[in-house]
């Protein structure tokens, strides 16, 4: 999982979701959140380009350090939600 998250463009979000989709288990979005909140490498393995399937972003140890780095690499923010465009 966490290679996958290094995959992720700088520019760009995927979803909870999705990456659990990815890792061959779309229902285990919940857990995709509980082991990315024990990632011990916050910035070198981006799991602050992960949100919830309505694009919200919630649910990051750092706080709202993820909508900073979100905003550094490019991504939209409007009202703590992701544009769609930004989705992968």
């Amino acid at each position: 999982m966490f290679t996958l998250l290094g995959k992720i463009p700088r520019n760009r979000v995927t979803t909870y979701k999705a990456l659990a989709g990815a890792c061959g288990n779309p229902k285990a979005a919940r857990a995709v959140g509980n082991i990315l909140n024990t990632n011990p490498n916050l910035i070198n393995v981006p799991c602050h380009r992960v949100v919830k399937s309505n694009k919200e972003i919630r649910g990051y140890v750092l706080g709202t350090t993820k909508i900073e780095l979100l905003h550094k690499g490019g991504v939209e923010i409007k009202n703590r939600k992701v544009g769609e465009r930004f989705i992968i």
